[in-house]
């Protein structure tokens, strides 16, 4: 039950953070610490381990203490798409291939 709990926590989180983000294409740590009344160290925590994840398109610089988004556009996405679709169709007919030859 606890962890059901803390993963709904994360997921609304994660919701809140990228209505945020979307709203911008970079923006401080400070500024997004404040909006949701957290600490700035916090904030690093919580984006850092989203982001690596792969839950947020962002990155942050730790220098300059800047949140930058990344949002992959559509062409991207379908390029994506179909390079991981051939690689499936290449693996099945491999597979085919490999139980018509025995």
């Amino acid at each position: 039950k606890q962890w059901y709990q803390r993963r709904v926590r994360g997921e609304m989180r994660i919701r809140s953070y990228g209505q945020l983000l979307e709203s911008y294409s970079s923006l401080t740590v400070t500024y997004m610490a404040t909006s949701f009344g957290v600490s700035e160290r916090f904030i690093d925590r919580e984006l850092s381990r989203f982001i690596s994840a792969g839950a947020l398109n962002a990155k942050i610089d730790k220098v300059g203490g800047i949140i930058q988004t990344n949002r992959p556009d559509k062409k991207n996405w379908q390029y994506q798409s179909v390079i991981k679709q051939g690689d499936l169709l290449l693996n099945r007919i491999q597979k085919l291939s490999r139980v018509i030859t025995i």
